[in-house]
């Protein structure tokens, strides 16, 4: 996130009423809802962490325990339990 003066982009009136509440301080505008980005959309995580998944879920169909999985992919009992579970939701809706 870059820093922008608010001199260079606020109408004087605008930045005026600003300053009223707050001077000097960094102060962070969100995006509107509607233009907010999923986590790991950007950087690509979502995908791959979904196509982890999907594997994850294919080979504990094709015979390999939850013990394998969680060695093979460095994650907690309950975290190959939960990528199974809601593998397996998705595949039967």
């Amino acid at each position: 996130m870059s820093y922008v003066n608010g001199r260079d982009v606020l109408p004087p009136g605008l930045l005026e009423e600003l300053q009223s509440y707050i001077q000097g301080e960094l102060l962070y505008i969100p995006k509107r809802a509607e233009e907010r980005v999923r986590w790991g959309e950007n950087s690509g995580s979502r995908q791959e962490i979904a196509a982890r998944n999907e594997e994850i879920f294919c080979k504990h169909r094709s015979g390999c325990s939850v013990n394998e999985l969680q060695k093979r992919y460095h994650l907690s009992e309950e975290s190959i339990r939960k990528i199974i579970s809601k593998m397996r939701l998705a595949v039967n809706s």
